[in-house]
Parts: C-alpha cells; structure tokens; sequence
C-alpha cells in the first residue's frame, strides 16, 4: 500500500517543478486562493470562475468585447488582497450571493454602458409574429428555395 501512495506522490511531484529541496522542513501549506473561489466569487458582479486543472490563479480582464486587457498572478496573493484588488478595480461585492445588483453597478467594473447609442432591448419575437390573427403560413411567406 505505501508502494501506491509513494508512487502517486512521486507522480504528483513530476508534474510540476518543485525543488524538494526547499520543502525540508515543510509543515503546512496555505491556499487562500480556494477559499477566495468558494466564498467569495459568488458575492461578485461581472466576476466569473473558470477552472483549469494545473494552471495558476489568475484574474483575466476582459472588455466588454472580451478581448483581454491584462492578467494578475493571483497565487502569492492572500484572500484580503485579492478582495482588497477587486475593489480597487471597481467590481460590485453584493452582500449576500442572492441579492440584486442595483442599476448604477450593472455594468461594474466598467464606469458605464459602451452600448449608450443603442435603442433598449426589445423582444425580437414581438416583431417577428403575424398580426394576421391565423396560425396558417401565409403562401408569401414559404421558402421558395427548398
């Protein structure tokens, strides 16, 4: 049995560049990053958790495009930092997961809407259906291409 475990250490040890070496005395470890993730991102707007097995904390910002603006190595980083960061950058922290976000942070961290030129949203299916009063096709409007 400790022939398995000793294997899946040594394997788990391979997988990444660790200096043994420097872990002589090792008696703890601390991942305040995990206890960021579970507790805390669900409090904030506009931020969302994408897991990837092997890769290191780090926060990606993005416009409202998508196109990243920049990334911060969030692994040396403790949980009050990390939250004192997020503030810094203007991301809404509701109080409880559940709660509203009131209008003047829906777009948070962003200052404001880049859509301002753009009529509101309106429903597309209230344009598109007939006012014909019948469920029937209408012979204009069959595909003729089929």
């Amino acid at each position: 049995m400790w022939l398995v475990v000793l294997a899946s250490l040594l394997h788990c040890a391979s997988g990444s560049d660790v200096d043994l070496k420097k872990l002589d005395g090792l008696a703890k470890a601390r991942v305040e990053v995990k206890a960021f993730v579970v507790q805390d991102i669900p409090l904030y707007h506009n931020l969302v958790m994408k897991h990837m097995p092997g890769a290191d904390p780090e926060l990606v910002l993005l416009n409202h495009y998508y196109e990243e603006l920049d990334r911060i190595d969030l692994s040396d980083m403790s949980r009050s930092e990390i939250n004192a960061l997020l503030a810094e950058l203007g991301f809404y922290k509701k109080t409880e997961p559940e709660d509203e976000v009131p209008e003047e942070f829906r777009f948070s961290p962003a200052k404001d809407s880049p859509f301002k030129d753009e009529p509101p949203y309106k429903s597309s299916v209230a344009s598109v259906a007939p006012d014909n009063g019948s469920s029937e096709p209408n012979a204009a409007d069959e595909h003729t291409d089929l």
